[in-house]
């Protein structure tokens, strides 16, 4: 979205830990780039002092796990902090927490309101979701979806495995569940296909504990972060989501877009939004194991047939540059 707000002529101030990492080809050039030379989460509490350095018309908080450091800036700054809109990126309910844990969260999530002067989901039901946990006024919530991925063609080419295959995109986190998916792998009717899971993250070592213990070093591919993995998606015989939560799962409007059916747990209440035809893919219960493998043989099977690739509407950028204009009118008002 940076890139689009650029070419629309606004100036974009981007602060981040460091530009080191798989993302760092995607950064636009023309930002005003602000590296902290720390990756860590609690260096971004220093955004006041940027703030006050760059004097922004407002702040976007790209996603609901960075809103803590929203809060500590509304606190530091007080009246002087600009308006700060913030996207919800991920579940608002975490069924998978303990009752403690979840408590606490829900309690987090009420005191938003507070410190966030709008917020910005990326589907009806995700900002239902955000107006009955968070207690934001439905005024203050908007709905604008992210823009549709496109290919990068800069990027490395992503080495794709020899016949069908499933796929999964996603860090290799706990979050993701992709033992799950590891665990369906030798129960499925054809023993031929591989998996290729794109992604990193800490759960590497796990996870490749499990490919070996079950055998399946040869039909298990896992080569880290893919800077375009849309080849390999429209490659793909399914596209596979096994997360214990999400907030809008981009992976299966991805594969969606290029013709590729999905199988995904009800990790948000997005999935059935964006699942939204049984001729789409199918979405399971979050510990279904037997129907994770009844779905993956569903779309593995000789009369099943790929979707019509689901082309998606309306301009994003434009829709942010109009709300972020609205927010700033009104409160120089």
């Amino acid at each position: 979205m940076a890139r689009g707000w650029l070419d629309s002529g606004r100036r974009v101030t981007l602060v981040l830990g460091s530009r080191e990492g798989p993302l760092a080809a995607e950064i636009p050039e023309g930002i005003d780039l602000i590296e902290l030379g720390d990756a860590r989460y609690s260096a971004l509490l220093s955004l006041a002092t940027h703030v006050r350095a760059a004097q922004p018309d407002l702040i976007f908080c790209a996603g609901n796990h960075y809103s803590g450091i929203a809060a500590a800036t509304r606190l530091r700054l007080g009246r002087k902090c600009p308006p700060i809109v913030a996207k919800v990126s991920n579940a608002l309910v975490r069924p998978e927490l303990s009752p403690g844990a979840a408590w606490r969260y829900r309690r987090w999530l009420r005191l938003h309101p507070r410190f966030l002067d709008h917020v910005v989901a990326m589907t009806p039901a995700m900002a239902a979701e955000a107006v009955a946990e968070m207690g934001m006024p439905a005024d203050r919530v908007s709905v604008i979806a992210n823009p549709p991925a496109s290919g990068i063609a800069e990027a490395a080419p992503v080495a794709i495995p020899e016949g069908r295959y499933l796929i999964g995109v996603g860090r290799l986190e706990p979050q993701k569940r992709w033992e799950r998916l590891l665990a369906a792998l030798p129960r499925l009717a054809d023993q031929e296909i591989r998996l290729l899971l794109l992604g990193e993250g800490g759960a590497r070592a796990e996870l490749e504990a499990q490919v070996a213990a079950l055998g399946l070093g040869d039909r298990v591919t896992m080569p880290g972060h893919a800077g375009d993995p849309l080849p390999a998606i429209r490659g793909a015989a399914v596209a596979v989501l096994t997360s214990d939560y999400e907030g809008v799962p981009g992976v299966l409007r991805e594969a969606l877009s290029v013709g590729t059916p999905v199988v995904s747990t009800e990790s948000s209440v997005a999935v059935r939004e964006i699942v939204h035809a049984p001729a789409l893919g199918t979405v399971i219960d979050r510990e279904d194991a037997d129907g994770l493998v009844a779905a993956l043989n569903h779309w593995l099977g000789p009369d099943a047939k790929r979707p019509e690739p689901v082309v998606t509407g309306g301009d994003p950028i434009a829709e942010y540059l109009a709300l972020f204009d609205r927010i700033v009118s009104q409160r120089t008002k």
